[in-house]
């Protein structure tokens, strides 16, 4: 009986506000981080994990000088805080359900300048039998839209994914080629014949997740396979401005084909060896199936998968 006291005492008590901290502190790999993220001091978010490993009686991350590690019950409460996070951020969406028929919201996260007919035509078929049904579509970085699927926020991702990612469903919506490119200034625009040896001293723009460990590793391993020694003079999770500074000369960089194919023909951009490519990378849908779905997500979905199936991939892109 003392321990049921106990425990309905900690349910009753336990501010959420201190498990929501733990777990952007977890999700953010340090205190510093988490505090940006939140908008708080961080001695305030010191305090806000001391008082839950306090209230639980258990160390949730050992912290010391160049160290930072999530402990077993830290894990333990992580995965918990997520789903019940997940839950709490659908309330409004589960409670206009009540009141709606062929209606409902469909929230998409989608990373920079996704460009293909097959999402196009989804979008308009459904609008078309269903016109109550509200779109918000949220330009994100993969690994966000990573994190807001995880959390059951949102009902579909479009983004990169370098593996498969812990409870969520995938499917490859495009495929795409990375090429390089340089902008009207720079010294190697309309110059014919050249190799990949020439370029490797030149200065390079790419994206932020252009590492071993990112999204866009491919392209990393490229560099690092043909001995590219530039400078990195631009970055950005954002395709659009990987495109500008390429445009504006900074250096030169890779975009996928089909996108940059317009500016090629304007002759905003100039196509750079190796002329077969750089590196494929695909393009998903993802969702979360434990996610709960009003019937406006679920219609969706299941038009968008429908489409996947019937719909070859090499037709996919525009032409």
């Amino acid at each position: 009986m003392a321990q049921q006291r106990e425990l309905d005492k900690l349910g009753n008590q336990l501010d959420w506000n201190l498990l929501r901290t733990f777990m952007v502190i977890v999700q953010e790999g340090s205190i510093t981080a988490a505090a940006n993220r939140l908008f708080l001091t961080q001695p305030a978010v010191s305090l806000a994990l001391k008082r839950l490993e306090a209230r639980l009686g258990r160390e949730m991350i050992e912290r010391g000088q160049g160290r930072f590690r999530v402990t077993e019950a830290g894990e333990t409460i992580y995965r918990e805080v997520v789903d019940i996070y997940g839950t709490i951020s659908r309330f409004g969406i589960l409670v206009r359900e009540i009141h709606e028929e062929i209606s409902g919201h469909v929230r998409i996260f989608m990373t920079s300048r996704i460009q293909t007919v097959l999402f196009d035509r989804v979008l308009t078929e459904f609008h078309a039998r269903y016109p109550k049904v509200t779109f918000r579509i949220d330009v994100i970085p993969s690994t966000d839209i990573h994190i807001a699927l995880q959390q059951k926020i949102g009902t579909l991702g479009i983004c990169l994914m370098r593996e498969p990612i812990p409870g969520l469903r995938s499917e490859v919506l495009i495929h795409q080629t990375y090429h390089l490119y340089c902008g009207r200034g720079h010294r190697f625009y309309g110059t014919e014949g050249l190799d990949v040896a020439d370029l490797r001293k030149e200065d390079f723009v790419s994206f932020t997740t252009d590492q071993i460990d990112g999204t866009l590793s491919p392209l990393a391993v490229f560099r690092a396979r043909e001995g590219f020694g530039g400078r990195i003079v631009g970055a950005s999770a954002n395709l659009e401005e990987v495109r500008r500074m390429i445009v504006c000369g900074l250096g030169l960089g890779p975009l996928p084909e089909h996108t940059a194919a317009r500016d090629v023909a304007d002759g905003e951009l100039w196509e750079l060896p190796p002329y077969e490519g750089v590196a494929p990378v695909d393009v998903h849908l993802i969702w979360n199936p434990q996610s709960k779905f009003n019937r406006a997500e679920i219609a969706f979905r299941e038009m968008l998968l429908a489409e996947i199936r019937d719909l070859p991939v090499d037709r996919r892109l525009p032409t």
